[in-house]
């Protein structure tokens, strides 16, 4: 990252760190006169596992996200709330079920989980990682320190809190496991992946707990298992959901409101601003809030639509 380098004759590009999960950056195009940059996914300035995003660095045309573009992350800590619902399940001898993003959620979870055993804030639990690309991406983590805020030795506490399951039959063997546990499976989301075939299982008994720590697109399994919903059918079977169904808020990876409009302030104001990467809604609320609160010349593209840059 950093490094500039050249795409062809006549365009030059250079990634900047964005925070949000391991390599994401933003891209700086310059073509000719004119400077690029599209944000990508920005992270936040404070993390349990990432640094924060470099500023803005300025440009004539600046396209920047806009996932939490009209939300703003609560104050509490999600580490307690995560340590209160692990505690509460322990103690009736269930399963915490979490559907986590393979890279970035699922590591954070077991930073969190490591740095609360370590401490005796809740039991030694089996932990189980059971997605291969989540496997692949903790590994990553211990092979470039410098990439994220971890030390070694956290990161190393990180990378043994879980026991690792790659194969299918490994999963299978999840479910013979009868005491108290953790499991975290993609996909982050509940559109697919091995954590369906633990929400088939786990669902329907009232000691189990599910976790939602991430944001649920609307019309995904999440989402409606999150709104209350009780009757699902998952891998083509109809499932009563008796579980205990929690979110713990704040341990999103995407800047809220706040934290979007303060990387903006990195720079002078581009000549046009695109809000993009979002809700229909929090697209055009964040393009309104940034044209309320900085004067920019912002713009809210539409699908399909073609801007042609002066």
């Amino acid at each position: 990252m950093h490094r500039s380098f050249p795409v062809s004759s006549s365009v030059s590009a250079q990634f900047l760190p964005a925070g949000h999960i391991l390599g994401a950056a933003s891209l700086y195009l310059q073509v000719g006169d004119h400077r690029i940059c599209f944000s990508g996914d920005l992270g936040r300035p404070v993390d349990p596992i990432m640094q924060p995003p470099e500023p803005f660095a300025g440009a004539d045309y600046l396209l920047v996200e806009s996932t939490y573009g009209t939300r703003q992350h609560p104050p509490t800590d999600p580490a307690l709330t995560l340590e209160q619902l692990v505690n509460e399940t322990a103690n009736r001898g269930g399963t915490v079920v979490i559907p986590a993003f393979a890279v970035g959620r699922a590591q954070s979870l077991l930073h969190l989980l490591a740095k609360a055993t370590a401490a005796g804030r809740i039991p030694d639990l089996p932990v189980f990682l059971d997605s291969p690309m989540a496997i692949n991406a903790t590994k990553l983590f211990c092979r470039y320190p410098e990439a994220h805020r971890l030390n070694s030795d956290e990161c190393e506490q990180m990378c043994d809190r879980a026991h690792y399951t790659r194969k299918v039959q490994d999963s299978k063997q999840i479910f013979t496991h009868s005491g108290a546990k953790i499991i975290i499976a993609a996909s982050g989301m509940a559109t697919g992946g091995r954590v369906l075939h633990h929400l088939k299982r786990y669902l329907p008994d009232p000691r189990n707990t599910l976790l939602i720590v991430g944001y649920q697109a609307p019309n995904t399994l999440g989402a409606k298992l999150q709104a209350g919903t009780r009757d699902v059918q998952i891998l083509g079977q109809d499932v009563t959901v008796e579980a205990q169904v929690a979110t713990i808020e704040g341990l999103s990876a995407h800047a809220d409101q706040t934290e979007l409009t303060a990387w903006l302030l990195g720079a002078d104001p581009p000549r046009q601003t695109f809000v993009i990467h979002g809700e229909a809604e929090a697209r055009r609320g964040f393009a309104d809030h940034i044209t309320r609160s900085l004067n920019w010349n912002t713009a809210c593209p539409e699908k399909g639509q073609t801007i042609e840059l002066e």
